[in-house]
């Protein structure tokens, strides 16, 4: 064998899902994230620092949608094509920013066991899965992912809390995520009073998996909370006062909540503010 051969070593976890993160083309990001999940499934994928992290103000999305404020957000009737349309298009925005969240959640925080980076390694696939159904019933209407204004608030609390793995699973999962625990049954009640039977059949898909979501996202919160010897609900109170001072909404679903890790105490806390 030359002695002057390199070896060549596979690129690690965190370049891998640096490089899903920033691909621009929603086909292309979901294909690779799924392909990194099997890879790490398969053992193929090392866990070693590389560059160091980097701020993404801007991960990677197509040209459209066009960014607006969420007041400048018109709604529609479910009941028209349109309406249904914007509605769906509305869900597959979340669905994708929630896949760079997801790889982001892989990529920043580089301390963590493989437990962690298995889980949202799987968060990451099951929300480009969830993009994928969207988008495709998108089609079907006659419409295209990116044919109307979405917003950026996801991202924003990402930004807000990459510099803590802490604060991150306790205010994406466990607040921004967790609120489409409570809101998605009603959506499904309009589309299902609209006759959109496919529409209907994927949110019933995506609202089992997100409850799963969260509780990854309950469950590394207190990891963390564990490992700092902190107490998991005064932790959660004074984040919440912190970055969501009088933004918190109700009603909360308790009953879906509690699946997903919340505990009786932080349950009344959230009602008695939100």
């Amino acid at each position: 064998m030359n002695a002057s051969r390199q070896i060549e070593i596979a690129p690690s976890l965190f370049d891998r899902a640096e490089k899903c993160l920033r691909v621009t083309d929603p086909e292309q990001k979901t294909l690779l994230t799924y392909a990194l999940r099997e890879a790490w499934l398969a053992g193929e994928v090392p866990i070693r620092e590389t560059t160091p992290t980097q701020t993404i103000h801007v991960p990677g999305r197509p040209l459209k949608p066009e960014l607006v404020a969420p007041r400048e957000l018109h709604r529609r009737s479910a009941h028209t094509l349109e309406g249904r349309a914007a509605l769906v298009h509305a869900l597959c925005h979340i669905e994708f920013n929630a896949i760079n969240l997801a790889l982001d959640a892989v990529y920043r925080f580089r301390e963590m066991p493989p437990e962690y980076y298995r889980d949202w390694l799987q968060v990451a696939a099951e929300e480009a899965y969830h993009f994928s159904l969207l988008a495709a019933h998108l089609v079907s209407l006659g419409y295209a992912y990116g044919d109307f204004p979405a917003h950026n608030g996801l991202w924003e609390m990402a930004l807000q809390t990459d510099h803590d793995v802490m604060v991150r699973m306790a205010l994406v999962p466990r607040v921004m995520e967790a609120r489409g625990l409570d809101v998605t049954p009603g959506i499904i009640d309009k589309l299902t009073a609209a006759d959109d039977v496919r529409a209907v059949e994927i949110l019933q898909i995506i609202h089992r998996d997100e409850v799963g979501h969260v509780e990854i996202g309950t469950r590394w919160f207190r990891y963390v909370c564990a490992q700092r010897d902190l107490s998991p609900f005064a932790t959660f109170k004074q984040l919440l006062k912190q970055y969501l001072k009088g933004q918190l909404k109700g009603p909360y679903d308790h009953e879906v909540r509690k699946r997903a890790g919340f505990s009786d105490e932080e349950l009344a806390y959230l009602e008695s503010v939100g």
